[in-house]
Order: C-alpha cells, then sequence, then structure tokens
C-alpha cells in the first residue's frame, strides 16, 4: 500500500500551520522540499511529521536557527530523541501541584464577598489566575496553594493591594535564586553536557536528564530549609524587639530583653553569623561584667594592704 500523499493546502490544514509558514520554512532549510509527482508537488508523512517536531521546539523557546542544527544532527545519525527528552525533562512541572478552576463568585466568597474587579485583574497580571478562554467567570488556578495563602492573609487583615505588591517583590527574590541555582548546578554538573564542542549524544542527553530529575527536588529542599531558619531567627529577633518596649523588659522565663543599636547588631551578625550574635553579645557583656568585678577586688585588696601598711 502506498503512503499518502498531500497537497500543500492539506498538510497546513493537517498540522495546524500556513501555506506561508510551509513554504518560509522549506526557504529556511528546516522542511524538506516536496516530492515531485508528475506535474504536482506531493508531500507525505514525513513532512507532517518535521512540521510537528518544529511546533514542538518552537514551543519549548528554540529558535529555527537552533531547530535547524537539531533536526540535521537527527538526519545524520546524531541523535534528537534524547535531546527533546532533557528538554522535556526541564520543561517539566517543577512542583506537585495540581492546577484547578474556581469560578468568579467563589473567588469573591473566599475573599470576604466583596467584588473587587481591580484585585482580579493584578491576580490575572501575576499569573496567579489564568482566565478561561471563552468563559469570564471562570479563572485556572496553576497554584492552588498560593491562592490559599493570599486567602489566609486577606482573612488577618492584609489588603489585595499589599498582597499582590508583596508577592511581587517576592518573586523576582525568588527568581533570583533559582537563577543562582541553575548557574551552580549548570557550571558544577551540566557544563560537561552542554559545553563541548559538539551537541550532546543521547546518551549524554539521558543522562543529563536523569540529573535533572534528581536534582530538581534539592532546590526547593534547600529554599525551605534555609527559609525555616531565617524565619526562626528573624522572627525571634522581631518579636524582642517588640517586648523590649523601649527599654529592658523581662519575659516568662526570666530573660531580660534590652533594645540594642541595629548598626551594632549588624556589626556582630557580620563578625559570628546571625545565629550566634545573641549568644556573642551576652557572652561579651558576661565577661564586661566579670572583668569590672576583678577590678573591684583587686582595688579593695590593693587598698586594704595600704591601710594594714599605715596602720
Amino acid at each position: 500500500m502506498s503512503e499518502p500523499t498531500y497537497r500543500i493546502e492539506d498538510l497546513a490544514h493537517i498540522t495546524g500551520t500556513t501555506v506561508r509558514t510551509i513554504r518560509a520554512y522549506q526557504d529556511r532549510g528546516v522542511l524538506p522540499r516536496p516530492e515531485r509527482r508528475g506535474r504536482a508537488n506531493a508531500y507525505t508523512g514525513t513532512h507532517v511529521t518535521r512540521l510537528r517536531q518544529i511546533a514542538d521546539l518552537l514551543d519549548r523557546g528554540y529558535t529555527l536557527a537552533s531547530i535547524k542544527e537539531l533536526l540535521e544532527a537527527h538526519d545524520t545519525g546524531r541523535g534528537l530523541g534524547g535531546v527533546l527528552g532533557l528538554v522535556a525533562e526541564v520543561d517539566g512541572p517543577w512542583t506537585d501541584e495540581e492546577p484547578s478552576r474556581i469560578t468568579r463568585a467563589e473567588l469573591i466568597d473566599r475573599f470576604g464577598g466583596t467584588p473587587d474587579d481591580a484585585a482580579i485583574a493584578q491576580a490575572v497580571e501575576l499569573g496567579v489566575l489564568e482566565p478561561v478562554p471563552g468563559d469570564g467567570d471562570v479563572f485556572v488556578v496553576p497554584s492552588p496553594q498560593e491562592l490559599a495563602v493570599a486567602v489566609e492573609l486577606h482573612a488577618a487583615g492584609v489588603p489585595l493591594s499589599a498582597i499582590s505588591d508583596h508577592l511581587r517583590e517576592l518573586r523576582a527574590q525568588v527568581e533570583h535564586i533559582a537563577s543562582r541555582f541553575l548557574e551552580f548546578t549548570t557550571e558544577h554538573v551540566f557544563a560537561r553536557y552542554l559545553d563541548g564542542p559538539h551537541r550532546p549524544t543521547d546518551a549524554d542527553a539521558a543522562e543529563a536528564a536523569c540529573l535533572v530529575r534528581r536534582l530538581r527536588p534539592l532546590a526547593r529542599q534547600t529554599v525551605d530549609a534555609e527559609l525555616g531558619r531565617a524565619m526562626r531567627v528573624l522572627a525571634s529577633q522581631e518579636l524582642r524587639r517588640h517586648l523590649g518596649g523601649g527599654g529592658a523588659g523581662e519575659t516568662a522565663d526570666g530573660t531580660r530583653l534590652v533594645r540594642i543599636p541595629a548598626d551594632t547588631m549588624r556589626a556582630v551578625e557580620e563578625l559570628v553569623g546571625v545565629q550566634q550574635a545573641g549568644t556573642f553579645v551576652a557572652l561579651a557583656a558576661e565577661r564586661e561584667v566579670r572583668a569590672r568585678a576583678l577590678d573591684r577586688l583587686t582595688s579593695n585588696g590593693t587598698n586594704s594592704s595600704y591601710v594594714d601598711e599605715q596602720g
């Protein structure tokens, strides 16, 4: 049975593209020319497959120049499957969360029952909500956890505008952390796969994809651990600052709370680290007290000897 063939218009319809795009791909060298059968050009299943590969790679952010290199590697037997597997692994979800849907009415109810179109627009701008095409009253929620945090903050009295501003600031800082983690792992782990004179082989790409799967949870685990440590230290400091009032106070366990100039504490933290700053201040104060006590004892002893000699 002969392989089915297509006119260029049929090929465009089947692959969801346009005649103009197909011809442009041919001119750029990423799509083979059609076979000439009699007086007509004939496209085959090979062209259908190639157009779908191109569309998939474009969706993943590749340029046509990069796609041409990948497809030429594939055509000369240097592999494409492994590279696409690596790309799929990197592009895959970096969280276990499953997106959900929420109606406008449900959204309003969760945030106190008062409609706020401006807040919804901000949430859409930030990607917290994604409108469902054709239905203005339904939204996709990419991260239900993020939305739940916003609901709790609002219930605690935080204005929606402040929540949006905080998310913008937090997102910039988290993206910086993610960028540094990627730079770190690329330098120390993936450079051997990515920086060679040739594109990685299927075996190299498969090994790199396996490493991505192993390293994927490490970024989140590291940030979780460090956030927990920082919140413990900073929340304790903030509580002491507020409980300390204008001067010294005392907690239930008998600990005295003393206000220390911010510049002094920053200097101490730079010297010994945030976690050890409180211990350092306490020990430094204790050492000063003991030194003064020794000075008094020495002074008293000297005075007593002088009196005895004069007596």
